[in-house]
This record gives structure tokens, sequence and C-alpha cells, in this order.
């Protein structure tokens, strides 16, 4: 994977794809996709466990699309990423607001890719960490 493979307009590029059904009923939007990270916010607001914290789940959720969507960035045409591990440690719960997950790649292979997700709340104090695994195959040929 080289810089070279990844679209000039790389946010472009996502929005055009999508994040899927889940991603987007959740209410994620995104803020900026590059070589070097993709970033982007959900609302606390629908996305909470029945005491009003924001659930661990959705945590990750914001986590496997953005690294998931990065590593198909860099995967290039003709490739495909996908999850094969995912863990995350919740150290606060957001209340309120908006959450930002800021997605930078730990390692950039040929075939896996592995990045760490720091979510945080509007105060910027971290929420959780989230780091993902992804295989990458060529997609088989049409």
């Amino acid at each position: 994977m080289t810089e070279s493979t990844v679209p000039s307009d790389a946010l472009r590029w996502a929005l055009d794809r999508g994040v899927g059904a889940l991603a987007e009923k959740m209410g994620f939007t995104w803020v900026e996709l590059n070589p070097e990270r993709a970033v982007a916010t959900m609302p606390v607001e629908g996305n909470t466990q029945p005491v009003g914290l924001m659930h661990g789940g959705a945590y990750v959720v914001l986590g496997e699309s953005l690294g998931s969507m990065h590593a198909n960035l860099l995967a290039g045409e003709g490739r495909l990423a996908v999850g094969v591990d995912i863990n995350a440690t919740h150290t606060r719960s957001a209340t309120a607001g908006t959450v930002t997950g800021v997605c930078t790649p730990i390692h950039v292979g040929r075939s896996i890719t592995v990045h760490e997700i720091v979510v945080t709340d509007d105060q910027g104090r971290r929420c959780s960490t989230v780091r993902i695994t992804n295989m990458i195959r060529d997609l088989p040929s049409a």
C-alpha cells in the first residue's frame, strides 16, 4: 500500500462510498479523511444505555467504521479490507453532546492493517480506545 493508491479527494471517496446503514443510523459524520488519519463524530443522543451513558457498543461502531474505512482507503482499488479483530477499553462515559473519533494507523502492511481509534467527548476527554485489525484481500477478478 502506498500513498499513490489513495484517491486525491479521499473524503469525497468516502462520502460517495457511504459508511453503511448502522453507522448512518447512529449519526456517523465524516470530518476528515486522508492517508495519515480519519476523523468522524457521532451524537451521544440516541446512542445511550438505559441510564443515559453512551453505549460501549456505540464507541465500537464509531471505531470500526473509521478503522475499516481508513484501511480500505489505504488498500487501494481492487482490494478490500475486512475486520478480523477489534477490542475497546472504555475509560469515561459521555452523557451529552458529541463524541469524536480520531483514527491513526499503527501498522500498514500489504495484507494487514492495525488502527487505533481514540474517542473523546466535547471536552476532549478520552472516553474509549479502540483497536482494529483488518485483513487486506484482492477482490476476485470479474
